[in-house]
């Protein structure tokens, strides 16, 4: 039996990494999945390739920073697919990368506006839509990076990400009592092309291995196992968590 049978979920950042991932997990596993990413292509492509194999997917291309976007995405998984169970807010960019008096403004607000903001307005109106449900599994896609660890470089993007766990805890305990769990996954280093991109030479590459105690990246299918346990039933008495999935980083010092 597939664990998420007659669940619907949303997955932003649906059409690379961890996001592509998940939505085709979480498809095989028996839900209807909305995608959302700002590449039409690739989500076309993704759905098309979900729904030939007996899935149900919606690919809708949009800026998840967008309010009148989120909604559509709620609007759609209710007229589409019946209602929403699950939504997996993991859209996100590294953005700019330096230290913070040579950051301008600009750049600071990007990343903000793209890895919170954006989890902000998912939420707004998932959470009405859950509830109606009479329950449901919100997950935000943060990191150790400024939970566990400081990177040098990365104000905005450690700023935000860890801005999302205090969202979970707040949301965790306002919508408890809905039966809606909030949970906050922590990836260690993955490869994707986000990843890659951070660890972009062979010497960078080896040094974010080390890291971690498992001594390499997680895949993103690895990553996705996990947002599967934390939308699934398995976690039902599982809220307003920061649950780390990252090789071993927050403890190894070799």
């Amino acid at each position: 039996m597939t664990i998420l049978a007659n669940k619907v979920a949303i997955v932003t950042g649906a059409s690379t990494g961890i996001g592509y991932a998940t939505a085709k997990l979480f498809a095989r596993e028996g839900a209807a999945v909305v995608l959302a990413a700002r590449r039409q292509k690739e989500l076309a492509d993704l759905a098309d390739s979900i729904n030939a194999q007996g899935g149900q997917a919606l690919a809708l291309a949009g800026d998840v920073g967008d309010e009148a976007f989120a909604k559509t995405l709620v609007d759609e998984a209710i007229s589409r697919f019946g209602g929403l169970d699950i939504a997996f807010n993991n859209a996100a960019i590294l953005g700019a990368m330096g230290p913070v008096p040579d950051m301008s403004r600009t750049e600071w607000d990007q990343v903000i506006a793209t890895n919170l903001t954006s989890a902000f307005l998912g939420a707004k109106y998932q959470l009405p839509a859950m509830a109606a449900r009479r329950g449901g599994s919100l997950i935000f896609t943060s990191t150790f990076v400024g939970y566990t660890s400081g990177m040098p470089g990365m104000a905005a993007y450690a700023a935000s990400k860890a801005g999302l766990i205090g969202l979970t805890q707040v949301l965790a305990s306002e919508h408890g009592p809905q039966n809606i769990r909030v949970n906050a996954l922590l990836p260690g280093g993955t490869d994707t092309p986000a990843g890659r991109e951070f660890a972009s030479t062979p010497e960078a590459l080896a040094l974010v291995h080390n890291l971690h105690a498992l001594k390499r990246m997680a895949t993103p299918n690895e990553i996705a196992q996990s947002a599967l346990y934390l939308a699934s039933d398995a976690s039902s008495f599982t809220t307003g968590s920061a649950m780390l999935v990252d090789g071993g980083v927050s403890i190894n010092r070799v």
